[in-house]
């Protein structure tokens, strides 16, 4: 009685598919974790618009100015009244005068509440005041 090494029958081609479900799984969670961190901003339903003026170059951020179906106002994720959103607008833009500001505005929000939030930021000495839309498929 001999010893021998290795499998009897030659080498196996079987695939192992449990380290690569494994990896998938691993991706998938911090997919769905990083996701919702991506989005800068209030998350307002955007108005939907056909015709989408694309822009031509990435210069810096922009800073995001969101007003919800209840009318109120954030910069970036911070909720802020008239009064704060100018001074903190004039903060920014001070440091930055070329800074572009991102108005992104519930579908539901009237011109009027816009308008009020257009005049805060012309107040503010802002140049740049870009509207957020969705594009219509």
């Amino acid at each position: 009685m001999g010893m021998s090494a290795g499998p009897k029958g030659g080498i196996k081609s079987e695939i192992n598919v449990t380290p690569l479900v494994d990896v998938v799984l691993v991706l998938l969670i911090i997919f769905m974790v990083v996701t919702p961190m991506l989005q800068r901003g209030k998350s307002v339903e955007l108005p939907k618009a056909t015709e989408i003026e694309k822009e031509k170059g990435k210069d810096s951020d922009p800073l995001y100015v969101s007003i919800t179906p209840d009318k109120k106002v954030f910069l970036e994720n911070d909720q802020v009244d008239e009064q704060a959103l100018q001074d903190r607008l004039s903060e920014e833009l001070a440091k930055d005068p070329g800074k572009k500001i991102l108005l992104k505005g519930d579908n539901t929000v009237n011109v009027g509440d816009v308008r009020r939030v257009l005049d805060v930021a012309r107040k503010a000495k802002a140049k740049q005041i870009a509207l957020g839309v969705e594009e219509k498929k």
